[in-house]
């Protein structure tokens, strides 16, 4: 349906306005954000269009990029670059603490920090989330990126990092694509490996994260370490 026809007070816009953002479908977000739509397809039908695209839904907006989008009719350069600047500025708001600094003081804060960075990825990779002697993450940096099964990840690359920005301590994180969060054998051997080599440097492993998808497993929560 063209927007032009709705009711003033169910326009995506003025629906917004009135009545918050949360009463809007994930097609008026989107028709919200794209603006217009073509002289063939009212922005509405452009909107639930992007949505049909995957199979994944909406959520296959959150690792896409401009050349994705832009091979969807309706939807050019102006319009894909500002949806995925507005994904992304989704996922830096959401993992941004509000004070500036961020203290992971328990396994669920650690995980959520970096929840929404990691839980729709179709790869596996490997982080390090490096901690002062308060517990803040001073630090948050890629060590290794895999397939959809595994990222070999060395002690050597990790304990560089944590060395050069002098962290006191630090916590493994890496994600699962499948959304299972269960860690497997060759994570429970590549920890155990990390472990011991942070213990011989001074840099202790004060948890490893597993992020799956709107879930996590910690190492220390399950007292494998």
């Amino acid at each position: 349906m063209d927007i032009k026809n709705l009711p003033e007070n169910e326009k995506p816009r003025e629906k917004l306005m009135m009545r918050g953002a949360e009463a809007l479908s994930d097609a008026e977000l989107l028709a919200v954000l794209i603006g217009s739509g073509t002289r063939k397809l009212p922005v509405m039908e452009l909107s639930e269009k992007l949505i049909e695209f995957d199979e994944s839904g909406i959520l296959f907006l959150a690792e896409c990029v401009p050349e994705e989008l832009c091979s969807i009719s309706g939807i050019g350069k102006a319009k894909a670059c500002k949806l995925v600047a507005a994904i992304e500025l989704g996922k830096r708001i959401a993992k941004k603490p509000r004070d500036g600094k961020f203290t992971a003081s328990r396994p669920d804060k650690a995980a959520m920090y970096v929840m929404e960075e990691l839980r729709y990825l179709k790869r596996e990779v490997f982080l390090v989330m490096m901690l002062n002697t308060k517990g803040e993450v001073i630090a948050f940096e890629k060590v290794a990126e895999g397939d959809i099964n595994s990222a070999a990840v060395k002690a050597r690359e990790i304990f560089n990092k944590a060395v050069r920005k002098n962290a006191f301590s630090v916590i493994l994180v890496h994600n699962h694509p499948s959304g299972d969060p269960s860690p497997s054998r060759a994570d429970i051997e590549t920890t155990e490996r990390l472990v011991e080599a942070g213990s011989i440097i001074g840099i202790p492993v004060a948890d490893h994260l597993i992020i799956g998808n709107g879930s996590f497993y910690s190492f220390k929560e399950n007292k494998i370490m």
